[in-house]
């Protein structure tokens, strides 16, 4: 006779330690034949500890051996990509009870009337598959929103894919687009997925480094970047981590660059509704490149839903298709009631936005000064919900990796290290970054702790 050793849980309030001891005694006693088959997964994933040093192999049964550590397995294209900054920061603001001026979602909600759309979407039984590259209406809302802020009339059946996220968005762009050996040019410091994905497409990454205080665009350094492989640049602005926000000479020199040596433009503009200094211009709106750009967006950082991911990216028939095919093979579809929410989102009148950029003017203006009066050197940002500043007039630390570190556990406040955010770690060393996309009082609290306990060096 055969037995079936399957298993679930008991429901009993036992240790971790104790419930893989009678699991063990339980399979030998019954002969269960297999131990993926009974209880010790389950267990170990509850403890972290173990009685079998790394080093050593542990016996089974028959004799044969095998190892209860095996090292963590990764493809080589990724070995050298670590837990996210962001998980790392916020699981010891967690720990420290610290305030987490880091990662960049708001702690408050989106609008009403975004989340009543979700719901009566949820209630109207729409909640199977979506049509792989969008609801039609949500295509038709990005259109439509598309045309009122650049000008450029885009077909939404064959020129806009929704995705999970504008992350999603860049992962399909990168994907359906870039062959492996092909340069793509990358503005340092740059948000972390761009480097991760460009290395699971086998791209060539080449960095421009955009300096403190403005964190100009060093034309010549562009030029001498370019080569015949060059086939496409990864532009982001209004510009995270820094709160740049690219200029019309700057993006008429990228786009004339790109023209010339057909060059391909891949244009995140997440944080597009958040500029507070000037206009956002869409470099796919410049003479002659919409042909040759995929813009970027997403629903989470105007509307403040970062968690429903819908994204979406829009370029020509001949771009879109690569895009697509990427997409149909990444997640096929986004989130189906959730586009029908997205599309409402998008008609909203322009009060909404103009509010909008109003209420975070004023916190950012709470960041700002209250960094500057705690003595930090604070750096200009024109768009985003983010501030850069230089930690070292503190002195508390070598590099900002440590003083974020200080920061959570002994000031209680979380900031971002931005050297995470460059090829060269070196250059961001002395660079952190703080969001304001906080709720005021979280703003003056977290303002609060710096000045009882942080102090400039003399």
């Amino acid at each position: 006779m055969q037995i079936q050793c399957t298993w679930t849980r008991p429901q009993l309030r036992v240790k971790p330690s104790t419930f893989l001891t009678l699991s063990k005694q339980i399979r030998r006693r019954i002969g269960c034949p297999s131990k993926t088959q009974g209880l010790i997964p389950i267990a170990a994933a509850m403890s972290t500890s173990t009685t079998t040093p790394d080093n050593q192999v542990a016996s089974n049964k028959d004799g044969s051996t095998h190892n209860p550590n095996p090292p963590l397995q990764i493809a080589k294209r990724l070995e050298k990509f670590k837990t996210t900054i962001f998980t790392q920061m916020s699981n010891l603001a967690v720990k420290h009870g610290a305030i987490n001026l880091g990662q960049g979602f708001p702690n408050f909600d989106g609008p009403d009337f975004v989340k009543e759309a979700a719901i009566q979407a949820v209630k109207d039984g729409k909640n199977q598959y979506a049509r792989g590259y969008g609801v039609p209406d949500l295509n038709s809302a990005i259109a439509e929103r598309f045309k009122k802020d650049t000008g450029l009339v885009v077909d939404p059946e064959k020129e806009i894919t929704v995705t999970s996220g504008c992350t999603e968005a860049i992962a399909a762009t990168i994907l359906g687009l870039i062959n492996p050996g092909d340069e793509v040019i990358l503005f340092a410091p740059f948000y972390d997925s761009y480097e991760a994905t460009l290395s699971m497409a086998g791209a060539k990454v080449k960095g421009i480094t955009l300096c403190p205080p403005d964190f100009a665009l060093p034309i010549e350094e562009l030029k001498s970047a370019i080569s015949k492989n060059t086939r496409a640049i990864l532009l982001n602005t209004p510009h995270n981590p820094t709160g740049k926000m690219f200029t019309r000479e700057e993006l008429n020199t990228i786009a004339s660059l790109c023209i010339e040596n057909d060059v391909l433009v891949f244009s995140d503009e997440v944080y597009d509704k958040l500029a507070f200094e000037m206009d956002h211009i869409s470099i796919a709106s410049l003479p002659g490149m919409y042909e040759r750009t995929v813009t970027m967006n997403s629903l989470g950082k105007t509307f403040s839903l970062t968690g429903w991911k819908i994204g979406w990216a829009i370029a020509p028939p001949h771009l879109a298709w690569g895009v697509r095919q990427a997409h149909a093979f990444l997640t096929f579809a986004t989130s189906t009631p959730m586009q029908w929410a997205a599309a409402a989102a998008l008609r909203a009148p322009d009060s909404y936005y103009e509010e909008l950029r109003r209420d975070y003017n004023a916190k950012k203006a709470i960041l700002v000064e209250g960094l500057k009066a705690v003595g930090f050197k604070v750096y200009p940002s024109s768009g985003t919900y983010f501030v850069v500043v230089d930690h070292t007039p503190f002195g508390v630390a070598n590099d900002d990796i440590q003083f974020c570190e200080y920061l959570i556990k002994e000031v209680g406040v979380v900031a971002i290290p931005t050297s995470v955010f460059y090829l060269n770690p070196e250059e961001g060393k002395n660079l952190v970054r703080f969001t304001f996309c906080k709720d005021e009082a979280t703003l003056r609290a977290a303002v609060e702790r710096m000045k009882e306990k942080l102090f400039r060096r003399k």
